[in-house]
């Protein structure tokens, strides 16, 4: 079993989604280049944000038929301004158009809805239980994650949903005198984040989106 990850950020997904398969899949190991893949392996490899990954995933198709030992290519995008439907229908639309095909492995889509930050904001034992951050509290009176699901967390003021959602978690962390950064993203890698964050989902049905990652990794043999 092989794993060729394209993830879309060019900062935090790198960094997270390796701590997550190790605690997921530990018996996976990484690998530095994508040729060096051999039994259990995954290469991960960023698009450098979006739209340029779709020259990377275009790159990574190529390499993934001429190497021929991957069995998946897992493609980890942010939704953004766009349905989850729409962001997987415009990646398969520019694979059909630019005639690119996967010879063997298998494209598993995971859509970060509207984007990886998003997922965080489900770990409710991060939030204190009277904050007194104004900022914070002006950001739970406009839509409260802890009770609501932070992918229908609309945007608010100025910023599109994504940046909304980024300055909600940055003041989340700040409220315990910790600093979330996308180069340094702090705990949010770590078994005990994690398992809140399924936790979150089995309770509520929130943050569906992380679960199509969750049980897409479960279903590895």
């Amino acid at each position: 079993m092989n794993l060729y990850f394209l993830v879309e950020g060019r900062r935090t997904e790198r960094k997270v989604y390796p701590m997550w398969l190790s605690i997921l899949k530990p018996e996976i190991k990484r690998v530095n280049y994508a040729v060096d893949a051999a039994s259990n392996n995954y290469y991960l490899i960023s698009g450098e944000g979006y739209p340029l990954l779709f020259n990377q995933l275009r790159n990574s198709i190529l390499e993934v038929n001429e190497i021929g030992k991957y069995d998946y290519l897992v493609l980890c995008l942010d939704a953004e301004e766009t349905l989850i439907e729409d962001r997987k229908k415009e990646i398969l639309e520019y694979i059909e158009t630019n005639g690119l095909e996967l010879q063997k492995a298998e494209l598993i889509i995971i859509v970060q809805n509207p984007c990886f930050e998003t997922w965080f904001l489900g770990n409710r034992k991060m939030f204190k239980r009277h904050p007194q951050s104004p900022v914070l509290n002006q950001y739970i009176n406009f839509y409260d994650v802890r009770k609501e699901d932070p992918e229908l967390m609309p945007c608010y003021q100025e910023n599109t949903r994504a940046q909304f959602h980024h300055a909600y978690l940055r003041e989340i962390f700040a409220e315990r005198n910790l600093s979330y950064t996308k180069q340094r993203p702090g705990n949010v890698g770590e078994e005990a984040f994690l398992n809140e964050l399924i936790k979150r989902n089995a309770d509520t049905g929130h943050i569906s989106s992380f679960m199509d990652f969750i049980r897409f990794v479960a279903s590895l043999n």
